[in-house]
Parts: C-alpha cells; structure tokens; sequence
C-alpha cells in the first residue's frame, strides 16, 4: 500500500445546486473552514453574514487555503431578506439545527430538490430566524453531548447531500 499525494489524486470535479449561508458565524476558523469543505463538495455559492470575519481575515485566508478563490461568496445584511430571495430563486431552505421538527439527516430526501440552501445558525445562538426555513434536519448523536461543531455539521451535511445527488443524478443519466 502506498500513501498517495496531493500530486496523485484527481478529484471528479463536479458542481451540485447547493448554496451556503452562514448566519452569523463569527469564528475566523470557521468561515475559513465553511470555504475548504463547501470547495470540496462542489457547494456553489456561499454566503456570509457582514459582520462576519472578512475573507481578507488573515486566519481565514490560512484557514480556508486558496479556496477563497475558487468558490463565489457573497455577504449579506439582512438575513430575512436573504432568505426570501433565495426563495424566490427556487431553492428550499434547508436548516441545519435540532428543532422538534428536525428530521434525521439520512432519512432526509435531498433529491426531492432543484436547488438547496444548507443553512448554519450560529454555534451560540443557533438560526436567527428558524421559522423562514422549509425543514430542519439534524445528525444523530450518539454521546452525551448534544451539538457538535458547525463546521463538523455542515461536513457531515454536505457528505449526505451529495451522496444523495450524485446518486440521483447517475441514475437518471443511465
């Protein structure tokens, strides 16, 4: 067995219909992560709250590596707004957040779907405003703790959702 390199690897580049919007994140670790793991997933747009760490934050630049650059991102201000433009564009949103309506993330039918908003609430605070979202859907935990990280949640997220749109989008072509 050999470990293979960065120079080794080539990814099936694909783009899915799947836009972020971080509410509120505030964590210059975070932002930067949302970037490296939504460029890995094929996310096409992200978008961050304004009083979020900027991406010309030094921590997020290192943080996020040159995926800055390879994702399009947008900042907003009000986060009502927001959601119903995205709305009006077609997409379902999608909260990412334990609500008593949050349904288990792998029973979830993200195909059923055009365009997809994968929104994260703040780790404090959670969503702003959780009521504007089309569903909830939450990750099956297993320890005493009972929330996880957002960028652990987001990573997790987009792993099922792209499974399930590559998927879908496969067994369609054949």
């Amino acid at each position: 067995m050999k470990q293979l390199t960065h120079y080794d690897i080539e990814n099936n580049q694909q783009e899915f219909p799947i836009t972020i919007v971080c509410d509120a994140i505030r964590t210059p670790e975070n932002i930067g992560m949302c970037f490296r793991i939504s460029e890995s997933f094929g996310v096409s747009k992200i978008y961050l709250h304004e009083s979020s760490p900027t991406i010309d934050n030094r921590t997020v630049k290192k943080t996020a590596r040159n995926t800055i650059q390879q994702i399009p991102y947008d900042t907003y201000g009000n986060f009502e707004q927001l959601i119903h433009q995205l709305k009006e564009e077609g997409n379902t949103i999608i909260g990412i957040e334990i609500t008593d309506k949050s349904i288990n993330i792998s029973d979830y039918d993200f195909t059923s779907h055009s365009k997809i908003v994968l929104l994260l609430g703040s780790e404090r605070n959670g969503i702003e405003n959780v009521n504007l979202v089309d569903a909830t859907v939450d990750i099956p935990m297993y320890g005493r703790n009972s929330s996880m990280n957002v960028i652990h949640s987001l990573a997790i997220t987009l792993y099922e959702t792209t499974n399930q749109l590559k998927n879908f989008i496969t067994s369609k072509v054949e």
